[in-house]
């Protein structure tokens, strides 16, 4: 059994290729033909004379029998699995050599003009960092009547009406999404509640993981990012109806225990097109990557049959050298020039030396932008101040969004921590000046920041097997609620807040190894308590969390007995006034500390 070969569908279409059934084997035509050249998909290949393994007549004329056979088969399916007409003219193999370099297109919309319908893309980027800007505008200039039905598969779906896959979104020519985050686009959180979109909600981790799988050739993959999470269950609604009810959910989790922890099965994902962008291409389809912009590009030109990438910069082979390439150009089939500037999603910036604020405010050292009352200020002032206690000099660290964020700026001088970004960054910075900002370094909040001297950067498989493999040693998040257990909810308030778990479920995925605190507020903006006996909300992780730091208090958790111990109290706090604050027993340590 042969099946059709990446290369020759690299000029046709991204539809799924065909399987050949010949009764003959392709193992059995190669034992028996001689000096026989098999014309498959456009790419030949020589048998080597074998006149050893038989030379009667009979023999010989089965042997060319079946080798017609393949051929003509093989004719069959390029006719019907090819777009072009007989009289359009396109590129020669890929890998024809000879000094002509066919994977090179003159424009996106030449590049894209054989995409069908009801294919999935694998589309890069973090935000609007690195993603395929050039092609997603050629995509969408063929229109919802020449290309609809479109699987989309992405960290995230772009920004509302700026750029990435939003385009597309709105356009309608996107039937469903497969991402992380749907973050602040409320137009395609009304298209998803209304049923015009489908949305299969999938921890970062895990995309990316599943996403390197498939272009690695592994059918599956255990993993103990969401367990004991709606994703076990396979119960975040997919799609809903124009009335607003759910009529599908996702698929349950096959689930295994290994040393004494459940994993959850995990299936490979790949794509029939896959686009990206590159800082520089030679034309023969070695890529490199800037910084942030290498997230998910590298998994999902391996993942998909047909990678086209738009370069900012396209160069003769020999230009690159070979210890600099970040994709191997045997995962690219063709190259278009990006024609538009990089995007900056969420521009923020630092106050330069001796001038004034930029980005809408001061921001503070480690990153968190400062405004609003003095009272709310000093609360999170306090809880940031604790939590960089937890930060130890020389520790790899992992920061969310929102308060953790400002914990580094409350290090003692010249202790050094190394902060890990989950899209892409070990050693990241300080927000830049407004002369430093490059759209090719963003956070995980897709906010423009800096690197420190030593810092690298990576694609998000390397960046979740730092997490998921206990690497990193400690994580910060931010809570919606957080359980006497050390169980978390971070990331759903159903029918209120539907943003994504993003990575937050891969990042509390391994506690055993690496300590989880959580930094919050201790009462939500209604008044509620945060932190309670058994959290409500759709969990993020069970028994997770070691350490709670609110502007109240400070509380330790015992996650094998699920008890909480007050060790801390804020100035000015007494007892009473925390446990009329706090929805969730807890016992007093023998000698209560004063946070400073």
């Amino acid at each position: 059994m042969a099946s059709v070969s990446r290369a020759a569908i690299r000029q046709t279409t991204a539809a799924t290729p065909p399987v050949l059934n010949n009764a003959t084997s392709s193992r059995q035509l190669l034992a028996c033909a001689t000096n026989t050249r098999l014309i498959t998909l456009g790419a030949s290949r020589r048998i080597p004379n074998a006149t050893n393994l038989g030379s009667t007549r009979l023999r010989a004329a089965r042997c060319a029998g079946a080798a017609r056979s393949f051929s003509t088969t093989t004719t069959r399916i390029i006719r019907r699995y090819s777009t072009a007409s007989p009289t359009t003219t396109k590129p020669t193999s890929p890998r024809g050599g000879g000094g002509v370099f066919p994977k090179l297109f003159k424009s996106a919309d030449d590049a894209v003009a054989d995409i069908q319908s009801g294919s999935v893309i694998l589309s890069s980027g973090f935000g609007l960092c690195g993603v395929a800007e050039t092609l997603i505008e050629a995509l969408r200039r063929r229109g919802p009547a020449s290309l609809h039905s479109l699987t989309a598969v992405s960290n995230n779906a772009g920004a509302e009406g700026r750029g990435g896959l939003a385009l597309l979104t709105e356009a309608g020519q996107v039937d469903k999404l497969i991402m992380s985050f749907l973050g602040a686009n409320k137009t395609l959180e009304k298209q998803y509640l209304t049923g015009r979109i489908a949305v299969e909600l999938c921890p970062q981790g895990t995309l990316a993981e599943r996403i390197r799988a498939g272009g690695s050739g592994i059918p599956a993959f255990f993993t103990p990012t969401g367990g004991h999470t709606l994703v076990q269950e396979g119960a975040i609604p997919v799609r809903f109806d124009p009335e607003g009810n759910v009529v599908e959910y996702g698929r349950p989790r096959e689930t295994r225990i290994f040393d004494g922890r459940p994993f959850l099965m995990e299936t490979a994902l790949t794509g029939d097109v896959a686009i990206l962008r590159a800082w520089k291409v030679d034309k023969a389809g070695n890529c490199v990557f800037r910084y942030t912009t290498k997230s998910f590009a590298p998994l999902m030109a391996k993942a998909a049959r047909l990678s086209i990438v738009e370069a900012e910069n396209i160069v003769e082979v020999g230009q690159i050298d070979p210890d600099d390439v970040d994709l191997p150009g045997i995962f690219i089939d063709r190259i278009v020039p990006a024609t538009g500037k990089s995007q900056v999603e969420i521009l923020k910036t630092k106050k330069p030396a001796g001038g004034k604020e930029e980005g809408g405010g001061v921001v503070a050292k480690g990153g968190g932008k400062r405004g609003g009352d003095d009272g709310a200020l000093a609360r999170r002032d306090r809880i940031a101040r604790r939590a960089a206690k937890e930060l130890k000099d020389g520790f790899y660290v992992n920061l969310g969004v929102g308060i953790p964020t400002l914990a580094p700026s409350f290090l003692p001088s010249g202790q050094q921590v190394w902060i890990q970004s989950e899209n892409g960054i070990l050693g990241m910075g300080d927000y830049p000046t407004p002369e430093q900002v490059d759209p090719d370094i963003v956070n995980a909040g897709k906010e423009t920041v800096t690197l420190v001297p030593g810092a690298a950067t990576f694609d998000s498989s390397e960046s979740f097997a730092m997490i998921r493999g206990g690497h990193v040693d400690v994580s910060i998040l931010g809570a919606l609620q957080v359980s006497a257990s050390g169980d978390l909810a971070n990331y759903m308030i159903p029918g209120k807040v539907f943003k994504g778990m993003g990575g937050a479920m891969d990042l509390v995925s391994n506690p055993d190894s690496t300590k989880i605190v959580v930094a919050t507020e201790h009462v939500a903006k209604d008044g509620t308590s945060k932190i309670v006996q058994n959290c409500s909300l759709p969990l993020t992780g069970a028994r997770v969390v070691s350490t709670i730091i609110t502007d109240l208090c400070v509380f330790e958790v015992d996650r094998k007995k699920g008890t909480l111990t007050l060790t801390e109290i804020a100035p000015g706090i007494d007892v009473e006034e925390v446990k009329s604050k706090t929805d969730a027993t807890f016992a007093v340590a023998d000698h209560l500390e004063i946070m400073e």
